[in-house]
């Protein structure tokens, strides 16, 4: 139980940062990454209704919501666990959906082009892990900022 405390004052500390770093270099990150990867199905607002969200068996969600779905608390592990592939979503298929492909998956070498500026992120070691989690926390801090009171 502790070790799961641990680990998620963690990931709350890495999104702080990530927050505070987005906005000294006044640039938003997780809205950007967001805008890559998720926006064509849940749109540029989150509300579910992307370019491609009637194209779709399942509707997307409205991602604003999240956190009033939830009693006011937003979901951070649920939404890592959907983003990171550890909790199975229907709209999202397998973990190597189209959409997504690799770009939240930790492998040895990435197949696609990676921003330098996760690479800083991710140390001197360059661990494609490292980048793949900035990316999730990033996703995650940007959604907890757009929910719904």
């Amino acid at each position: 139980m502790i070790k799961w405390g641990v680990k998620w004052l963690i990931v709350a500390s890495l999104s702080a940062g990530f927050a505070a770093a987005a906005q000294a270099e006044d640039f938003d990150i997780g809205k950007s990454e967001f805008q890559s990867s998720c926006a064509s199905c849940h749109g540029a607002d989150a509300k579910g209704k992307g370019p491609v969200s009637n194209q779709l068996k399942i509707s997307p969600p409205d991602l604003t919501l999240l956190a009033k779905s939830n009693n006011g608390v937003f979901p951070t592990e649920a939404v890592y666990e959907s983003i990171y592939g550890l909790k199975t979503t229907p709209t999202h298929g397998t973990r190597e959906m189209p959409i997504w492909g690799e770009r939240f998956n930790p492998i040895i070498k990435l197949p696609h082009y990676v921003d330098p500026s996760y690479w800083k992120m991710a140390g001197p070691e360059q661990n494609p892990e490292v980048v793949v989690r900035t990316r999730i926390f990033a996703v995650i801090d940007y959604l907890s900022r757009v929910q719904q009171k």
